[in-house]
């Protein structure tokens, strides 16, 4: 099932159309903003993982050998790509086109949720924060790294004014705050890190039993 609204759809033709230059254009990002991210939230991760918007699967090599991965994503192409990234990494993986915001999964079926770089362009991300939170069995994680907006007014300033044109050409939405939705869903905050101006947070939080 796939949440079908204008949104959605456009977000997915834009991701279709990044696709084979995305590996590319985050390598930049990835080395001053978001360095060590992918490897501390991954490290987190237990048991049956779900990974949503897996993207082209940057992820798949920091996976613990023992963790059984499903990944979603929006864009078939990305999920192609990912696909063909596990293969060469030797990743057992099942990769599948999906919606974060009604995701085909079981209730209470999956011990952690990775989100890399992810809320930020779900077009309803308090939906997907909701999906999370069903997916999940009870004290299961919701493991999270993610760009948000700083806490230092210049830099929010900035981008904010970034926000309007990123938001248009790449569904990307540089100044969110997950948090404000975890509590809302009542998961129990256990780690919160701001690093690089307050620009980049990694959240580890846990469903209520």
């Amino acid at each position: 099932m796939t949440c079908c609204t204008n949104e959605t759809e456009r977000v997915r033709r834009i991701w279709d159309k990044l696709a084979p230059r995305y590996d590319k254009d985050i390598k930049f990002f990835e080395r001053v903003l978001f360095s060590g991210g992918r490897s501390w939230a991954c490290s987190q991760a237990s048991g049956l993982v779900l990974e949503i918007a897996v993207g082209t699967g940057r992820n798949l090599g920091y996976y613990s050998p023992e963790i059984r991965l499903l990944g979603i994503d929006i864009s078939p192409r990305m999920i192609a790509i990912a696909q063909e990234r596990a293969r060469a990494v030797g990743r057992q993986a099942d990769l599948r086109v999906g919606d974060a915001q009604a995701l085909e999964i079981p209730d209470e079926s999956v011990d952690t949720v990775v989100s890399t770089l992810s809320l930020c362009s779900i077009p309803d991300d308090r939906k997907a924060v909701s999906e999370v939170k069903r997916v999940l069995r009870p004290r299961g994680r919701f493991i999270l790294m993610e760009h948000v907006a700083s806490p230092l007014r210049l830099i929010r300033v900035f981008q904010g004014a970034l926000d309007w044109i990123a938001v248009r050409t790449e569904g990307d939405h540089l100044i969110r705050e997950p948090l404000v939705h975890l509590k809302a869903e009542g998961f129990r905050i256990e780690v919160v890190e701001r690093l690089k101006w307050g620009i980049v947070e990694r959240v580890a939080a846990r469903k209520a039993s």
